[in-house]
Parts: C-alpha cells; sequence; structure tokens
C-alpha cells in the first residue's frame, strides 16, 4: 500500500469518524433528554444553582472549549477563596453521578458542536497544558473523548504517565475499529464501575511537571483534580 493510499484510507475513516460522532450523540440528546433533564431537577433540589458544570478545557490543536457536565460537588471554599479539596466538595450524589459517568452526558452536546469526540484522550485542565512536555502535548492532535483508552484501561486509577502513554498509543495506532472496540468497553466499565477514583483519593491527584503530585497547595491546579472546579462552574 503506497503512502497516498494509507493517506486517504484514514482520511475517509476520520470523516466517517464525524459521522458516527453525529449521528450517536444527536440519536442521544434526544433518546436521554428525560434522563438529563430528571437528573438535572435532582441537582438542583440537592445542589441548588447552577445544575450545570461549565469549564475552558483544552481541545484539538489546545484550542479551547466550554465543556458542559452534570454538576456534583458543592461550592465550597476556604478562607483564601479557593475551592476546598474534592473531597470536602463531592456529594453522595456527586459521586453517584460520577461512578455511573451520568455526569458526563451533556458531553454529548460538545461532540454534536465538533469540539468533542466520542473516543479520544479525555480534555484535561487548561492549566497543565505548561506543564506538558513535547510528547505529552501530542495529545492534543486529536479531539477530546468523552471516553478513551486510558479511560477503559483503568480511568483515573491509572498514574499519569501511564494515562498519557495510552493516550499516545491511541493517536499513533488510531482507527474507526479501535473507537468501537473503545465503545464497546466503555460499556462494561460502567457496568462495572472500576476506577472512579485513584485509591485513596476523592478523585485524581492533579498532574505537576513528570507527573508528580501537586505539593503547593495554593497553586490554581492544585485545588482539586481533574472534577468540577473552575471559574463559571458554580462550584
Amino acid at each position: 500500500m503506497t503512502a497516498a493510499v494509507a493517506w486517504r484510507r484514514k482520511n475517509a475513516q476520520r470523516r466517517l469518524k464525524r459521522v458516527m460522532d453525529v449521528v450517536v450523540a444527536a440519536l442521544g440528546l434526544v433518546l436521554l433528554a428525560p434522563v438529563v433533564i430528571g437528573l438535572l431537577c435532582v441537582v438542583r433540589l440537592a445542589l441548588g444553582a447552577p445544575v450545570l458544570f461549565v469549564q475552558r478545557r483544552p481541545g484539538l490543536n489546545g484550542r479551547s472549549f466550554l465543556i458542559i457536565k452534570i454538576r456534583t460537588m458543592r461550592d465550597v471554599r476556604g478562607p483564601d477563596g479557593l475551592p476546598l479539596p474534592d473531597a470536602d466538595r463531592l456529594t453522595p450524589l456527586g459521586k453517584w453521578l460520577r461512578s455511573t459517568s451520568l455526569d458526563e452526558l451533556p458531553e454529548l452536546w460538545n461532540v454534536l458542536k465538533g469540539e468533542m469526540s466520542l473516543v479520544g484522550p479525555r480534555p484535561l485542565l487548561m492549566e497543565y497544558l505548561e506543564f506538558y512536555n513535547e510528547e505529552q502535548r501530542r495529545r492534543h492532535d486529536m479531539q477530546p473523548g468523552i471516553t478513551g483508552l486510558a479511560a477503559v484501561s483503568g480511568r483515573n486509577a491509572l498514574p499519569w504517565q501511564e494515562k498519557f502513554r495510552l493516550d499516545l498509543w491511541y493517536i499513533d495506532h488510531w482507527s474507526l475499529w479501535l473507537d468501537v472496540k473503545i465503545l464497546a468497553r466503555t460499556l462494561l466499565k460502567l457496568m462495572w464501575r472500576e476506577g472512579i477514583n485513584e485509591p485513596g483519593q476523592a478523585t485524581m491527584r492533579p498532574f505537576r511537571e513528570s507527573g508528580s503530585p501537586c505539593v503547593d497547595s495554593h497553586a490554581a491546579a492544585c485545588t482539586s483534580g481533574t472534577g468540577d472546579v473552575g471559574a463559571g462552574s458554580g462550584q
């Protein structure tokens, strides 16, 4: 197979990936609308307003977009005005929403808009961009996904360096069939509810340069993990 033929095949698969994203996201938004509305009502009663968590995240080529999730945390801040750790803000309802990944359903709107894909590296925090080395930065060569290879291989239980390795392996070996397999594995993982949080943590410890745990608790990227944090989220 020549390089030109391989490129055309890959390009055709990418177009099919977008078609699959649009079809599944549109159907999901319509069919799951009653579920999402019901969950938003429950969150409104349990946590108050806002019911949605909106935050800027890096997307394709590092361009930012507003990710949308169902809110899972209380808006509780310390004397310094910064959000308290995830463990102090995450509610029993929030834990359930995260364990079932129901809080991710509004991201189907991000997929429909073309900001995300069904499958791809998970969108992390904007603050993490400055800590990436050149190899880790390649995780933004594809659109971020609602699920991904790292998510079905251990989710938040994986160390950061392993997550990045799996993200880059996905990008280097991507195919439409790989996406289908990851989606199938995602359904199985949701049934078992594995890897919801890092052992000993409410969610996941923040990422810092070289993947070491965050030690400066007053830094903006260190107030919590990749959970419901950030300006405009109301929590």
